[in-house]
Protein backbone atom coordinates (compact mmCIF):
# COMPACT_ATOMS: atom_id res chain seq x y z
CA UNK A 1 0.00 0.00 0.00
CA UNK A 2 0.98 3.77 -0.39
CA UNK A 3 2.44 5.28 2.39
CA UNK A 4 2.72 9.13 2.59
CA UNK A 5 6.81 8.99 2.01
CA UNK A 6 6.46 6.82 -1.04
CA UNK A 7 4.77 9.72 -3.09
CA UNK A 8 6.12 12.59 -3.13
CA UNK A 9 3.59 14.65 -4.74
CA UNK A 10 1.10 14.24 -1.74
CA UNK A 11 1.02 16.24 1.86
CA UNK A 12 1.79 13.77 5.10
CA UNK A 13 -0.65 11.96 6.62
CA UNK A 14 -0.93 13.61 10.24
CA UNK A 15 -1.47 11.70 12.85
CA UNK A 16 -5.15 11.67 14.05
CA UNK A 17 -7.78 9.24 14.17
CA UNK A 18 -10.38 10.54 11.76
CA UNK A 19 -10.65 12.80 8.97
CA UNK A 20 -13.15 14.90 7.57
CA UNK A 21 -14.02 14.12 3.43
CA UNK A 22 -12.31 17.66 3.69
CA UNK A 23 -9.25 16.57 4.95
CA UNK A 24 -9.01 13.64 3.16
CA UNK A 25 -9.82 15.22 -0.46
CA UNK A 26 -6.84 18.05 0.27
CA UNK A 27 -4.42 14.68 1.67
CA UNK A 28 -5.12 12.76 -1.62
CA UNK A 29 -5.78 14.90 -4.21
CA UNK A 30 -9.19 13.86 -5.32
CA UNK A 31 -12.21 15.87 -4.83
CA UNK A 32 -15.41 14.86 -1.94
CA UNK A 33 -17.30 13.93 -4.98
CA UNK A 34 -15.31 11.24 -6.35
CA UNK A 35 -14.48 10.11 -2.37
CA UNK A 36 -18.01 9.63 -2.05
CA UNK A 37 -18.51 7.90 -6.16
CA UNK A 38 -15.32 5.28 -4.62
CA UNK A 39 -17.17 4.41 -1.63
CA UNK A 40 -19.87 3.30 -3.95
CA UNK A 41 -17.46 1.28 -6.35
CA UNK A 42 -14.93 -0.52 -3.77
CA UNK A 43 -16.62 -2.12 -1.30
CA UNK A 44 -13.47 -1.62 1.20
CA UNK A 45 -14.03 1.88 1.69
CA UNK A 46 -16.21 2.06 4.42
CA UNK A 47 -15.92 5.48 6.42
CA UNK A 48 -17.32 5.63 9.71
CA UNK A 49 -20.75 7.66 9.19
CA UNK A 50 -22.10 9.24 12.35
CA UNK A 51 -25.12 11.91 12.87
CA UNK A 52 -26.14 13.37 9.92
CA UNK A 53 -24.30 11.08 8.02
CA UNK A 54 -21.06 12.52 8.14
CA UNK A 55 -18.35 10.79 7.28
CA UNK A 56 -15.11 10.14 8.95
CA UNK A 57 -12.28 8.36 7.60
CA UNK A 58 -9.27 6.44 9.76
CA UNK A 59 -5.69 6.28 8.44
CA UNK A 60 -6.28 3.33 6.42
CA UNK A 61 -8.63 4.57 4.46
CA UNK A 62 -6.32 7.74 3.70
CA UNK A 63 -3.63 4.67 2.89
CA UNK A 64 -6.41 3.16 0.53
CA UNK A 65 -7.89 5.87 -1.19
CA UNK A 66 -4.01 7.20 -1.98
CA UNK A 67 -3.73 3.31 -3.71
CA UNK A 68 -7.42 3.57 -5.63
CA UNK A 69 -5.70 6.90 -6.76
CA UNK A 70 -2.55 5.39 -7.93
CA UNK A 71 -4.42 2.80 -9.92
CA UNK A 72 -6.86 4.70 -11.60
CA UNK A 73 -4.75 8.12 -12.32
CA UNK A 74 -1.29 6.54 -12.84
CA UNK A 75 -1.15 3.25 -13.61
CA UNK A 76 -4.67 3.33 -15.77
CA UNK A 77 -6.82 0.94 -14.49
CA UNK A 78 -10.34 0.78 -15.07
CA UNK A 79 -12.80 1.27 -11.98
CA UNK A 80 -13.51 -2.72 -12.30
CA UNK A 81 -9.73 -3.23 -12.85
CA UNK A 82 -8.61 -1.59 -9.69
CA UNK A 83 -11.80 -2.80 -7.45
CA UNK A 84 -10.35 -6.05 -8.70
CA UNK A 85 -6.72 -5.44 -8.28
CA UNK A 86 -7.45 -4.44 -4.50
CA UNK A 87 -9.76 -7.46 -3.76
CA UNK A 88 -7.03 -10.35 -4.72
CA UNK A 89 -4.72 -8.33 -2.56
CA UNK A 90 -7.01 -7.63 0.29
CA UNK A 91 -6.12 -9.70 3.56
CA UNK A 92 -9.10 -12.71 3.92
CA UNK A 93 -9.77 -11.12 7.36
CA UNK A 94 -10.45 -7.63 6.43
CA UNK A 95 -12.77 -8.80 3.46
CA UNK A 96 -14.95 -11.16 5.74
CA UNK A 97 -15.70 -8.36 8.55
CA UNK A 98 -19.33 -8.86 9.62
CA UNK A 99 -22.02 -6.43 10.00
CA UNK A 100 -21.93 -6.53 13.55
CA UNK A 101 -18.59 -5.99 13.80
CA UNK A 102 -19.08 -2.82 12.08
CA UNK A 103 -21.74 -2.00 14.63
CA UNK A 104 -19.42 -2.43 17.26
CA UNK A 105 -17.09 -0.22 15.87
CA UNK A 106 -19.46 2.65 15.42
CA UNK A 107 -20.62 2.15 18.93
CA UNK A 108 -17.27 2.69 20.02
CA UNK A 109 -16.64 5.69 18.42
CA UNK A 110 -19.92 7.24 19.62
CA UNK A 111 -19.18 6.56 23.24
CA UNK A 112 -15.15 7.66 22.67
CA UNK A 113 -17.46 10.81 21.44
CA UNK A 114 -19.72 11.04 24.24
CA UNK A 115 -16.94 10.58 27.04
CA UNK A 116 -14.85 13.65 25.70
CA UNK A 117 -17.81 15.49 25.65
CA UNK A 118 -17.88 15.15 29.70
CA UNK A 119 -14.25 14.72 29.94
Amino acid sequence: MLEASNNNELPVIPGKRYFTIGEVSELCGVKPHVLRYWEQEFPQLEPVKRRGNRRYYQRHDVVLIREIRELLYEQGFTIGGARQRLETEAKPEESKQTNKQKLIHELLVELEEIHALLA
